[in-house]
């Protein structure tokens, strides 16, 4: 059996056809999913989203920077730089919780699955669904 893909984009570029994943399970990563984002993805698995502790302080970071002047992407970004968030979020998929949904996924793929991870932000953001994509694909097997 062929192993499947795994790939990842943003709920806006479903939502306006900017991207096509045809046949392609698409997997939302997020801790709590809107009823809009649900609309555009085929099942979501909060235990992959980043912690709503994290979240919150990126929140309120990002925001920071915002009334210093910087633009909202930029902000963003120097957010996500400022607090390590890649280096906390993949400390996250240590847990137990997260290993078993990576896990799942791998094992999914493994099986010929294609899937797309789906999240909120656009492509110019830092975003935790790229790291998401690579510790994924770590966990095929070789033999897959």
């Amino acid at each position: 059996m062929a192993r499947g893909t795994v790939s990842e984009t943003y709920y806006a570029a479903l939502a306006h056809d900017l991207v096509d994943f045809e046949g392609a399970t698409r997997v939302g990563v997020v801790r709590q999913p809107t009823a809009w984002f649900s609309g555009e993805i085929d099942e979501n698995v909060p235990e992959l989203g980043p912690p709503e502790e994290l979240l919150e302080e990126f929140k309120g970071r990002h925001e920071d920077l915002k009334m210093q002047g910087m633009c909202d992407e930029g902000a963003h970004n120097a957010a996500w730089e400022d607090l390590r968030f890649e280096e906390q979020y993949r400390a996250h998929l240590d847990s137990a919780e997260a290993r078993t949904a990576l896990s799942r996924l791998a094992d999914r793929a493994a099986s010929g699955e294609d899937l797309v991870l789906v999240c909120f932000e656009a492509d110019k953001k830092r975003c935790h669904r790229h790291a998401l994509v690579n510790e994924v694909e770590s966990r095929i097997s070789p033999d897959a």
